[in-house]
């Protein structure tokens, strides 16, 4: 029976990320064990009875000292939270040992490695999964839910060649696409493509739900609506603490939306005909060039 890649993996954050790829690298044989970490001890007993970990503890120094090279610290929890952790990584955690992260901005990341390590130190890979869903918590965990997604990982100049290689395998190895690009990039292109999308998705929602007094407002609501609000389902706590931490990027992108959003506005005001459709075929020919793209990349390879 061949070495599995990872050792021990340590996820901190029991959640949908977290369990999800916990379950993934269980299922695939890539680790030889998985080792949770979660503030409530409820939580810790019913991923072990889920079998999302092997065991599991309300503190990563209760596993520590069992930690070296070719084990994984993956931290998954909110990313303003994500400071605490590195602190506690710091003060127990073997520099030999791996850590990455999920978090859906990377540069409140850097800043916070920094702040504790006063750089970013060599074992830390800073990455993203692009794949997610409206559900949260240990039972949303899901084994294949990374497979043909990507992953963006955000390298820095003092990461170690091994633990970003060992980040990318443990990646691959459930089944996803690795890129990697810059900090700044990274916050940009997320800020516009999804955080964006749940900032119009959480508004919209609210916005019916409060502000349009109407009993039947959701009775008579159609697939389209449910579609598009789906992911104003998501954690609020996640989303609250990605919108700060990638404020400047998301009001960029919400300054862009808001502008074009008064100009379909007008357009519609004023029955401009011309306007309404160049902006409505436009519209639609990018999202059939995405859902090709999408398809595309989705299709099994000649080699499979």
């Amino acid at each position: 029976m061949s070495q599995p890649l990872i050792n021990k993996f340590v996820v901190v954050g029991i959640g949908l990320i977290g369990g999800s790829l916990a379950t993934g690298l269980k299922q695939r044989g890539a680790c030889a064990e998985v080792i949770g970490v979660a503030r409530k001890p409820e939580t810790c007993v019913e991923a072990v009875e889920r079998g999302v970990v092997d065991r599991a503890y309300t503190s990563l120094s209760e596993v520590a000292s069992e930690l070296r090279q070719g084990d994984v610290v993956f931290i998954s929890v909110p990313t303003l939270s994500v400071t605490s952790v590195l602190q506690e990584i710091k003060e127990c955690i073997s520099s030999e040992v791996t850590i990455t992260d999920g978090a859906s901005v990377k540069g409140s990341v850097l800043r916070a490695a920094e702040q504790v390590f006063g750089e970013v130190p060599p074992q830390l890979v800073l990455g993203h999964p692009i794949a997610g869903s409206e559900k949260s918590g240990v039972t949303a965990a899901n084994p294949n839910l990374y497979e043909n997604h990507r992953v963006i990982l955000t390298p820095a100049s003092t990461t170690d060649a091994y633990h970003l290689g060992l980040t990318t395998d443990m990646w691959n190895a459930v089944g996803a696409e690795v890129l990697t690009m810059s900090v700044e990039e990274h916050d940009e292109v997320l800020g516009a493509t999804s955080h964006l999308p749940h900032v119009i998705a959480y508004s919209l929602v609210d916005t019916l739900a409060q502000d349009i007094h109407n009993p039947n407002i959701f009775r008579y609501a159609a697939g389209g609506f449910r579609d598009f609000t789906r992911i104003a389902s998501s954690d609020p706590v996640m989303w609250h603490d990605i919108m700060r931490a990638n404020k400047t990027a998301i009001l960029q992108s919400m300054d862009l939306f808001i502008d074009n959003l008064s100009r379909l506005r007008a357009g519609i005001e004023q029955e401009d005909s011309d306007y309404l459709l160049k902006v409505f075929s436009r519209a639609k020919e990018a999202r059939d060039e995405f859902t090709l793209m999408l398809a595309q990349r989705q299709a099994p390879s000649s080699k499979d």
